[in-house]
């Protein structure tokens, strides 16, 4: 590790990292000197993001997974254990959401799709990488939530269920892993202008929506923090209120 490249030799893996904020947490990560370890379901964005973090002097490989799918998770955190023998960093930042309407007029395999991304993945993620936090008595476990988590979200309450459990299970994870010096926290962002859910915020002002960057530079400033303390929550709102 230097003052340079804070994250030299470590492992860091991230979620959702084929675009928009995981794409930007991996550049970020990499840049600090990380070595990437990139997971989504579209292997030719995932490939790309490879070759820009490369053609940058980084270094980072790629490996598709359904995260709906618990053999797939199970499979992909063996392999990178098996080949790296650590995980330093996880960075659960995959996520999905459905504004379409009320509650009650939410199909079941919506409801369960959202679910198994938002929140049974996280959780079995951190089930795979956290004993080898553990072992090491070092890690990170960052998690991308939303001020949905935070607040009554109409016609969106499936995508503010499974972000206010992510939370509940986040922060008392926090609690259990923190005797093994492993560090849990959250990410809590309003809109950030990607191609996430109805894609509105690209039509807002820079000062109205938060950009990717400044999500990944809140990961870069968790992970790098001292080892005496943690910051275990960090809420994001845009400059401009619209």
């Amino acid at each position: 590790m230097t003052q340079t490249f804070p994250l030299a030799g470590q492992v860091a893996v991230v979620t959702g990292a084929s675009r928009g904020i995981g794409a930007a947490i991996a550049r970020k990560l990499s840049a600090l000197g990380a070595h990437l370890i990139l997971t989504a379901r579209d292997q030719d964005q995932l490939n790309r993001i490879v070759a820009e973090i490369s053609a940058a002097g980084g270094h980072a490989e790629s490996h598709p997974c359904d995260l709906t799918k618990p053999t797939q998770i199970e499979a992909f955190a063996r392999l990178i254990l098996e080949a790296h023998r650590r995980c330093d960093i996880l960075v659960n930042n995959a996520g999905v959401g459905w504004f379409q309407g009320p509650l009650h007029t939410t199909p079941l395999e919506d409801w369960d799709q959202l679910l198994a991304i938002n929140l049974r993945a996280p959780y079995l993620l951190l089930r795979a990488f956290a004993p080898a936090m553990i072992a090491a008595k070092r890690g990170h476990i960052v998690n991308i939530s939303s001020l949905a988590s935070k607040n009554p979200v109409p016609n969106g309450a499936a995508y503010a269920a499974s972000k206010w459990g992510l939370n509940g299970l986040m922060v008392s994870a926090a609690e259990e892993l923190r005797q093994h010096q492993v560090r849990v926290s959250l990410v809590a962002p309003g809109t950030v202008r990607t191609e996430f859910g109805s894609g509105q915020s690209s039509q807002k002002s820079a000062l109205g929506a938060i950009q990717p960057n400044d999500i990944a530079a809140i990961v870069a400033l968790l992970v790098t923090q001292a080892d005496e303390s943690f910051i275990s929550e960090v809420l994001v709102r845009p400059t401009l209120k619209k």
